[in-house]
């Protein structure tokens, strides 16, 4: 039955109206607040760790900016390289593009924060060759579809699996694009960092990838505009521990997350001592 409902939205959505398609994911927007599932509710308390002022108003924005990002994700196999391009704004240096042009290794860190596949189809559209590692998500149907709709952007999927960090170390050093959603630790590896004044545990792959490899590592927080995303880059020491790199990273995240909190969805658990 998911399948079915995911294959069918993603076939019908893709050919509304662009008008249209917005509005009903708004509606979808406003049922899922006033529903309040448990998802919500775990919305709800991340953003209050985020400001501890936010408000209602927001809280429901967020939950527009999550159904959102399912909406664009739908379209987004029909948009042409124009589209693709005209709807991303650089928010100061393209910290990215300079060290593509300098033909170096890099990994991009990103939270999930606005629309990240917008972001990785923006530079394959520009030439960019761009790595990035997926979970395995249940229907396994569905998780082929993800593969499928990704690849068609331009960026190469790879499972998340014991192997995978030898893998995107040979695709630093054939100078691709390594780009890893890495606020929230899916491994029992894990490393432990301060993040909104709470313990959470991010991964230790694009800390550990960039000293191994000698890659740039940047931060982008990718955020939503009227029409389109933005994106804001921070460039990451790698010196010292993979705690200290790590840490960094997630102090960048924070960075970007404090300007527009509505457009973080992250519906899990994050904080180590949080027990709901």
């Amino acid at each position: 039955m998911i399948s079915l409902l995911w294959f069918t939205a993603w076939r019908i959505v893709r050919f509304l109206p662009e008008s249209s398609a917005y509005k009903l994911f708004e509606i979808g927007a406003r049922f899922v607040y006033r529903k309040n599932s448990r998802g919500v509710q775990r919305l709800r308390r991340n953003l209050h760790q985020v400001n501890p002022r936010i408000s209602e108003l927001e809280i429901r924005e967020a939950v527009s900016s999550y159904l959102r990002y399912w909406c664009d994700t739908f379209r987004m196999p029909n948009w042409d390289k124009t589209k693709i391009q005209s709807t991303v704004q650089i928010i100061g240096p393209d910290l990215l593009k300079e060290t593509l042009d300098q033909k170096k290794p890099v990994i991009v860190a990103l939270p999930h924060s606005g629309n990240w596949d917008h972001a990785g189809a923006y530079y394959c559209s520009v030439g960019a060759q761009v790595t990035t590692v997926a979970e395995r998500l249940k229907p396994e149907s569905v998780y082929q579809a993800f593969l499928k709709y990704r690849e068609k952007l331009g960026i190469e999927v790879l499972p998340l699996e014991p192997r995978v960090i030898a893998l995107l170390a040979k695709r630093l050093k054939e100078n691709k694009m390594v780009a890893l959603v890495a606020d929230r630790d899916l491994t029992e590896s894990g490393i432990e960092v301060t993040f909104f004044n709470r313990l959470a545990k991010m991964p230790a792959g694009p800390a550990a990838l960039a000293q191994k490899t000698d890659a740039t590592l940047l931060a982008a927080v990718v955020t939503f505009r009227k029409i389109g995303i933005a994106i804001e880059f921070e460039k990451i020491d790698c010196s010292g521990t993979l705690q200290e790199v790590t840490q960094r990273m997630a102090s960048a995240f924070e960075n970007g997350i404090t300007k527009r909190p509505v457009d973080w969805h992250m519906l899990q658990k994050i904080w180590i001592d949080d027990d709901f």
